[in-house]
């Protein structure tokens, strides 16, 4: 069953001027091997947003980002180039409780924006805030 999905946007020339402002801010995001991209020309920072859409997203899906630290969650890609994700230390255990098994990633950059879309899957083990007496009439 999905336990919960989330989606972010991210503005790449924004993105682009707040790495370019703040070197160090890559290194607070992203894991040393998430700065390695195929990408790593001038347009190297729109990988780098999709990546942290993705992480926003996940964090949405989970339903919030309590015990939560950028560097829980690492943005891999396989040999094709397909995204998925990696999570460790407080994002593994608040995916846990809520009783994920296997998380769903896409990634996009195009038209000035990076997207990324996160699906939870797995067994749902407590009450969401969505959670309410059924109401005649209302619409799920």
């Amino acid at each position: 069953m999905i336990v919960g999905i989330g989606v972010d946007v991210v503005d790449l020339e924004r993105f682009g001027r707040s790495l370019e402002r703040t070197p160090a801010l890559a290194t607070r995001l992203f894991r040393p091997d998430e700065l390695v991209l195929r990408d790593g020309g001038p347009r190297g920072h729109h990988s780098l947003a999709a990546r942290f859409a993705a992480k926003e997203a996940l964090i949405k899906s989970l339903g919030g980002s309590t015990g939560v630290r950028w560097h829980d969650v690492l943005v891999v890609s396989d040999d094709q180039g397909a995204p998925s994700l990696v999570l460790s230390g407080g994002a593994r255990a608040l995916a846990d409780s809520r009783g994920v098994s296997r998380l769903h990633l896409s990634l996009s950059h195009d038209g000035g924006v990076a997207v990324a879309y996160v699906v939870a899957e797995g067994q749902d083990l407590g009450p969401s805030r969505h959670d309410e007496p059924e109401n005649e009439g209302a619409v799920r």
